[in-house]
């Protein structure tokens, strides 16, 4: 069974750095062919697909987001790292990380983020 928890501040502050961390238990972040995304839901609207990483460890980004948005990973710790420049209010969501890249079967729990002052 594969299990993803996030973990990261939740409070940032305007024109800051979002950094969030996927922990992946239960199976490898670099076995054929499985991409690792990350995806958001501000409050009262729909997902947003934002980023994944690949088993490979190609990177593909919202074109939306991709001036401002960077994932890696740490293949030692099987996990992988969302990071987002130049935070707005706007940013302001829940934060997932999951298993695929179009479909997602595994998912973690999601983690708050509010940008506020």
């Amino acid at each position: 069974q594969v299990q993803l928890q996030e973990s990261g501040p939740g409070l940032v502050k305007p024109s800051q750095t979002l950094s969030l961390t996927c922990t992946v238990s239960g199976g490898s972040i670099t076995t054929n062919y499985y991409y690792w995304s990350w995806i958001r839901q501000p409050p009262g609207k729909g997902l947003e697909w934002m980023g994944a990483i690949a088993y490979s460890g190609s990177t593909y980004y919202s074109p939306s987001l991709k001036s401002r948005t960077s994932i890696s990973r740490d293949t030692s710790k099987n996990q992988f790292t969302l990071q987002m420049s130049s935070v707005n209010p706007e940013d302001t969501a829940v934060y997932y990380c999951a298993r695929g890249s179009q479909f997602y079967d595994y998912w973690g729990q999601g983690t708050q983020v509010t940008v506020s002052s």
